[in-house]
């Protein structure tokens, strides 16, 4: 049978080892690294990876030394007694075939504590606990042989190799710029002497563990910062790093600190292998393409092209264990594709929560929450096609329930389908393309266009309401004006807006709103590199070039009650994208507004401008769309009480406080796991 990615799926030989196909899970900090009773749980996480088919996982930073902790007593690897321990982790690896390396990782200024140690003592603008104490020419050294003790240690706890951060501004990218290096020892001064940090980690390291050792090293090919790496300076490292023992260059994009963004669903599939493309002939070592790379048919384009010899995924098998062998089969159709959130992964590392996926909760919880096949099989109905009831009757159906969906609308989604229209958010159809497939393999009886009645589910034996939510309308007088539209009617296309708007509400979905408002869907990648200003690293150090803004399609005020700033709420790691995206495009962003009434003047309102200062104003736009909450739908609740039946509420249902598709989904799940 001829493979349905051939390249993707060829094995790799690396001389003393051989990788499977060309997968890489790339590393994420889920949180378990950080103390030594997590263990059994990551190795059932990476376990089920490397049963699903990946070639080459790499865990969470560890640090060599304490002084790189990212967090205070978090992952380490300076003992044999933490080397044995892991033992558990590779072993769940190995038992199904695939490989693993251990990812060492020095935070540098980065690190959430005040012991810290960096190339210099310049501020991390993105993290707390003041400047870092600079490492004298000694400690330096020092930690250059902490890097090699601590690979050495990870052979013992049997890893296949080690992958060396040198990506995403850690120490080692803070070592290697003039942004962050201003030392005047071998250390700092020319681009040759601030190389030799890196290249001496990866000498000393190949010289501790052999020949029969994968070393892997993440270099920033794009640091997406000021005053960064030249093009002529990256190629010079990755030969000098090539000639001291790597065995694999994988691509890192972008400092934290970066005000470009790298992996969020805005970030187009694939943005920066091209850079991947750009390095590849400049060394002989396979190099890995990285970054927004989430459905087979990517990857399999990026290796055929010749941009890459191999593929790092994340958060893709985060979302699905079994991507690769789904690929394998023929099967890419039941792949749950990573939407690229950040909501349950990245967003909870950042504020030290254990990460898991949206729309894979079991992700990182591999062993607390089953879904093993029923004992008793029910017949079950689920009312609502939102994200939580099409979780919820896929996951019940999957365990062997029988199962009847029913959705009011002629099509399922939900919510997910409002939020597909908005630019940027194109992939969350990719989850209803999923579930509705899932469904359809476990048989699940789909009643499109059926708003059902209590009486009309008495005979089943359990009940799941997931209907969701409807927006809130505000007492503002005159709301009822011919100018007013909810979030829903603009969103489906079911009402007329104007060249000027002005968006009542500043919460997730006015912004989303505003999005759609100002831009096109489906960008290209040319256009978003100029958007965010993003370039040829042979023309501008670290790729960062003046951005060139398209005019907006509209002028938009985007307004809201409170007096904190526009946005605040939003996720950790995707929220400054959204308020940058809107600041760019002109909107106008108030806060500390009262809604004063409506007519054909405009939206009249009263602004906050001081502690017991304000001003009147009258906002002439053409349309006004209301992003003021919404209001859970229970109607079938009380009915279905009074008649006896067992009735679970999730979703949007259950809460419709701030509309949270994580919370949704996984109540979902946790659900089907019960009943």
């Amino acid at each position: 049978m001829t493979s349905p990615y051939p390249h993707l799926l060829e094995p790799l030989d690396l001389g003393h080892t051989t990788l499977r196909n060309r997968v890489i899970m790339g590393s994420m900090h889920t949180g378990l690294e950080d103390r030594a009773k997590h263990l059994p749980e990551l190795a059932a996480y990476f376990g089920e990876r490397a049963k699903g088919g990946v070639a080459l996982s790499v865990t969470g930073g560890y640090a060599p030394n304490w002084h790189g902790w990212l967090l205070p007593f978090g992952s380490l690897m300076t003992s044999a007694r933490l080397a044995d321990k892991h033992r558990i982790v590779t072993d769940a690896v190995h038992e199904h075939d695939g490989k693993i390396v251990m990812q060492l990782l020095h935070a540098g200024r980065y690190g959430y504590h005040p012991f810290k140690r960096a190339a210099s003592t310049k501020k991390s603008p993105i993290t707390p606990f003041g400047s870092p104490k600079a490492m004298s020419t000694k400690e330096v050294d020092r930690t250059v042989d902490d890097f090699a003790a601590s690979a050495r240690l990870a052979r013992r706890a049997g890893y296949d190799g080690v992958e060396i951060m040198g990506s995403e501004g850690y120490l080692i990218n803070q070592m290697l710029t003039a942004r962050t290096n201003d030392r005047t020892d071998r250390w700092g001064g020319s681009a040759e002497n601030r190389m030799r940090f890196p290249v001496e980690i990866v000498d000393r390291v190949r010289q501790a563990v052999g020949d029969d050792f994968i070393v892997m090293y993440r270099m920033s090919l794009l640091d997406l910062v000021d005053d960064a790496q030249s093009w002529d300076e990256t190629v010079e490292l990755a030969q000098k790093v090539e000639a001291a023992g790597v065995s694999i260059i994988n691509t890192g994009i972008g400092w934290h600190e970066a005000r470009i963004p790298t992996i969020v669903t805005s970030v187009p599939r694939g943005a920066f292998s091209w850079v991947t493309g750009k390095l590849r002939p400049e060394v002989s070592v396979p190099v890995v393409a990285s970054n927004r790379i989430n459905t087979p048919e990517v990857a399999e384009q990026i290796i055929a092209s010749g941009e890459a010899d191999l593929v790092s995924m994340a958060r893709p098998l985060l979302s699905d264990p079994y991507f690769v062998t789904k690929a394998a089969e023929d099967r890419a159709d039941e792949i749950n594709t990573c939407i690229a959130c950040n909501q349950a992964c990245l967003d909870h590392t950042f504020v030290n929560k254990r990460a898991t996926c949206m729309i894979n909760p079991r992700a990182g919880h591999e062993t607390t929450l089953v879904l093993s096949p029923t004992r008793t099989a029910k017949r079950i109905a689920v009312v609502g096609a939102g994200p939580a009831g099409l979780a919820a009757a896929t996951e019940l159906s999957g365990r062997g329930h029988t199962v009847d969906l029913f959705e009011a609308l002629p099509e399922v989604g939900g919510q997910f389908r409002l939020a597909m229209q908005i630019p940027g958010k194109e992939e969350f159809k990719e989850t209803i393309r999923y579930y509705s497939r899932r469904m359809e393999i476990n048989g699940v009886t789909v009643h499109l266009g059926t708003r059902v009645g209590a009486d009309e589910l008495a005979g089943f034996d359990e009940v799941v309401v997931a209907t969701g939510v409807e927006p809130r309308l505000p007492s503002i007088p005159g709301v009822d004006h011919p100018s007013v539209v909810t979030y829903q009617d603009v969103i489906r296309g079911r009402a007329p807006v104007g060249r000027t708007v002005a968006v009542v509400g500043a919460g997730g979905i006015g912004f989303d709103v505003s999005e759609f408002l100002l831009h096109e869907p489906d960008e290209s990648l040319d256009h978003w590199n100029e958007r965010w200003g993003v370039t040829d690293p042979a023309l501008e150090r670290g790729g960062l070039a003046t951005k060139v803004q398209a005019p907006p399609r509209r002028e938009v005020f985007l307004l809201q009650r409170k007096s904190t700033e526009l946005g605040k709420g939003l996720g950790k790691t995707s929220g400054w994208v959204h308020r940058q995206t809107l600041k760019d495009s002109g909107v106008h962003m108030l806060k500390g507004v009262t809604y004063d009434r409506i007519d054909d003047a405009g939206l009249h309102v009263t602004i906050a401008t001081g502690k017991d200062s304000s001003e009147s104003r009258v906002l002439e736009v053409e349309t006004i769309v209301l992003c003021t909450g919404q209001e859970s739908v229970r109607d079938l609740v009380e009915p279905l009480e009074a008649l006896g039946r067992p009735v679970h509420v999730i979703g949007g249902a259950d809460v419709a406080a701030e509309l949270d598709a994580k919370r949704a989904i996984k109540q979902a799940t946790e659900l089907a796991a019960r009943l």
